[in-house]
């Protein structure tokens, strides 16, 4: 390849700092041969389907990266369980698969570079504590704590009563974590709910 493409990826890496579309690429005017060239090389890793990771210029990819490149490849992907208590500060070891939920209807690819571990829910719980998470690099989708914590209890059958208990150290996030309970039918988390 000749040295002013390489030049030319120097610019697009000052300009973009991180993830960058084939569209942008050619926009740039870098040909699919010269992308997949780049990509054989190491210069661009390649996240999914039209999205790359300009690789090793300077620029680290973000501690939540992984919530970014699952919401790249699937933008309506939510992070959920245990890897939003992670991501969120909940708990303190990453888990090894990250947990994303989609709506049922959604069959979007998730092939990543990472294991990741995909949960289906229903149209009518799948926006209960959603929220959004900006960064320099793009945003995801996560949801809080509380609703993470029922998924948990709901999904997995996991008792985990000292996670509750060590993250809802006061009487007004419990009671959020109760509502939660309640909307998601989860039966008992550490007290029982009532109708």
């Amino acid at each position: 390849m000749r040295d002013n493409t390489y030049i030319k990826l120097e610019g697009i890496c000052k300009k973009y700092k991180g993830y960058v579309g084939t569209q942008k690429l050619r926009e740039e005017g870098f040909s699919n041969r010269q992308i997949a060239s780049l990509t054989k090389e190491g210069y661009l890793e390649k996240i999914c389907y039209g999205v790359y990771w300009l690789n090793g210029r300077g620029y680290d990819k973000p501690l939540d990266y992984k919530c970014i490149e699952v919401c790249l490849s699937a933008p309506r992907a939510v992070i959920c369980m245990d890897s939003a208590l992670y991501y969120q500060g909940a708990i303190e070891a990453e888990p090894g698969c990250l947990s994303v939920a989609t709506e049922r209807t959604d069959r979007s690819m998730l092939n990543m570079n990472f294991p990741v571990k995909r949960h289906y829910f229903s149209k009518s719980n799948f926006e209960i504590g959603l929220k959004k998470i900006e960064t320099e690099y793009g945003g995801y989708f996560i949801y809080d704590i509380g609703r993470s914590a029922c998924d948990i209890m709901r999904l997995e059958s996991r008792d985990i009563a000292e996670i509750v208990s060590e993250i809802y150290k006061n009487e007004e996030q419990q009671k959020r974590l109760l509502k939660y309970a309640k909307l998601l039918r989860v039966k008992y988390i550490g007290v029982t709910v009532t109708e």
